[in-house]
């Protein structure tokens, strides 16, 4: 259970408060991890930012998590589910616009990599209405891989290790991957397990190193919305 608890309505001084918005996505995540992996990662990091960046709690509302997003790249494994682009970017766009009488700001926090075309679409839209937003998106490192791999693997194992079917971890490696091929007929065409990176070599040291990477990220992004957007000091 989150510890971040949803305020009521007259609790809220219009103008004073940014939002957040988190995207995650209910998709394969292989044979060993959960449909809802990308929520879990991106929730952790939303509350644990917003806990560690010392902002007033009561200047930050975050949005329920949109927990079905763009996974279209998903289709033929059971259990993924998909808005699709334009779907996504209605909504998201929709969320932002009703969200602008009363909050500053909203800061959308993506956790899932297929939605990179919804967001720059929204992005476009958000600007062209001129509501106040900003995007951010978990960031890449040196050594990490793109989906169920080592990287999804560790963090799972350590935010949630009862959801890992540790037994059905893939010992191979799928990284060289076919970008364009996946583009055109999904992950499925070029990786029939639906991993593509390293999961055996994962470990839940790891998942803590990348969640405090993925954490101190966005609590950069936090405090300049906060800054730049409440007059809250860095």
């Amino acid at each position: 259970m989150s510890d971040i608890v949803s305020p009521a309505s007259s609790e809220i001084a219009s103008g004073q408060v940014l939002m957040v918005l988190p995207l995650g996505a209910w998709e394969q995540h292989g044979p060993h991890l959960p449909l809802d992996t990308d929520t879990v990662i991106v929730t952790s990091v939303v509350e644990r930012g917003i806990t560690h960046s010392n902002i007033p709690r009561h200047r930050v509302i975050v949005a329920p998590v949109l927990a079905i997003t763009a996974s279209d790249e998903h289709a033929g494994f059971p259990g993924s589910l998909s808005t699709g682009t334009r779907a996504l970017v209605d909504s998201v766009v929709s969320i932002c616009r009703s969200a602008s009488p009363w909050s500053a700001g909203v800061l959308i926090a993506n956790g899932h990599g297929g939605n990179f075309d919804a967001l720059k679409d929204i992005a476009s839209a958000l600007d062209y209405e001129k509501i106040t937003y900003s995007i951010w998106s978990l960031p890449s490192y040196n050594g990490a891989d793109m989906h169920a791999g080592k990287t999804e693997t560790s963090l799972m194992l350590h935010l949630a290790p009862h959801t890992v079917r540790r037994d059905a971890i893939p010992p191979v490696d799928v990284s060289e991957i076919d970008m364009t091929a996946m583009r055109q007929h999904g992950i499925q065409d070029v990786s029939p397990s639906g991993v593509l990176g390293a999961p055996a070599a994962a470990t839940a040291e790891h998942g803590q190193e990348v969640l405090a990477l993925y954490t101190e990220s966005f609590v950069d992004r936090l405090r300049m919305c906060a800054s730049q957007w409440l007059n809250v000091g860095q």
